[in-house]
């Protein structure tokens, strides 16, 4: 594996996010300010007639970050916020990039985007080379976004697709299947019924849009595995969800990524193992950064000011990336 010096300070968790599970509820509940930063709106094209939206931040540098959501959020996540204010304060451009169907993209698609959407994270690189064509391109994706980086960095796609200059995943649920298990247990229910109630608004959205039928039975009680039978591996052309979980984990590609990458995962993530990372043999190309505490995109710190651990972490890692 590649060996980056790691931040100065590692995730030191205060008395009140001693836990996997406060780590992840506090830390998605404890937003901070909302960002001040001038934009303007992007669209991307994808090849089915679908749309993909965002945001674009000017910048100062010859460097570009694009940043991706995870499951259920938007380019108005509190974290993708934070991760804007950082990349602006190094003076980068940045572009927030909206999933299917999401934040300002709704009404523009009728397909699902999941965990194998590596292809749309491919159509965001090739325009914002074709947009930005002299600006070295960062990217920084958190949890499924981040699973769908690595399997587009490490070829796992069924096409070739444009890809970054350097690469940021934050919390990969690289192995589907065992984040399917783990989120449906114990606690970590409570997780796996808040991704349901979102995904199911998703689908409302896209009824009520005229863009899909009303033909997908689901319940608010389901587990993840039995939504993704019932209406991600329909919508997403997969034949059932072992068949969706095998084709787009990107643990089998870790192996293969030439393009200077960071993993950044949490020991105690109340609902994505980190070994299924570690024992993927990960290339000379790639950095494993593991702290003991962080849950699932929390990192709350007893170091730092503003208990943000997360952002001084993607600081620190677009640093040696970018020098390197």
């Amino acid at each position: 594996m590649r060996k980056l010096s790691p931040p100065p300070l590692p995730c030191r968790a205060p008395w009140w996010a001693a836990s996997g599970h406060l780590q992840t509820i506090l830390g998605n509940y404890l937003r901070g300010e909302p960002s001040i930063h001038p934009s303007e709106p992007i669209h991307i094209p994808l090849p089915d007639g679908d749309q993909l939206t965002g945001r674009h931040y000017r910048g100062e540098t010859d460097v570009l970050t694009l940043v991706f959501h995870g499951l259920g959020g938007d380019d108005q996540a509190h974290y993708v916020r934070r991760t804007v204010t950082l990349a602006r304060k190094l003076g980068h451009h940045v572009w927030t990039v909206n999933h299917r169907g999401c934040g300002e993209g709704r009404g523009l698609a009728k397909r699902p985007y999941h965990s194998g959407s590596g292809d749309d994270l491919g159509a965001a690189f090739a325009a914002a080379r074709e947009r930005h064509p002299d600006l070295r391109q960062l990217a920084v994706a958190y949890s499924l976004s981040a699973n769908a980086l690595l399997l587009n960095l490490g070829g796992g796609l069924p096409d070739p697709t444009a890809q970054p200059d350097a690469a940021i995943a934050v919390n990969p649920p690289v192995d589907l299947g065992a984040c399917s298990s783990a989120i449906h247990a114990g606690l970590s229910r409570l997780y796996e019924l808040r991704f349901i109630k979102r995904c199911r608004k998703a689908i409302r959205q896209r009824v009520e849009d005229g863009l899909i039928p009303d033909s997908y039975r689901t319940s608010p009680l389901m587990s993840l595995r039995e939504f993704d039978d019932a209406y991600t591996t329909k919508a997403g052309g997969f034949r059932d969800a072992d068949d969706y979980y095998a084709r787009c984990s990107a643990r089998h590609h870790l192996s293969k990524i030439t393009v200077p990458t960071v993993i950044l995962m949490a020991k105690d993530d109340p609902f994505i193992p980190w070994q299924h990372a570690a024992e993927a043999d990960p290339s000379s190309s790639v950095h494993l950064h593991l702290e003991d505490r962080g849950g699932h995109m929390g990192y709350l710190s007893r170091d730092l000011p503003g208990h943000r651990w997360l952002p001084y972490a993607v600081e620190h890692y677009a640093k040696e990336l970018l020098r390197s």
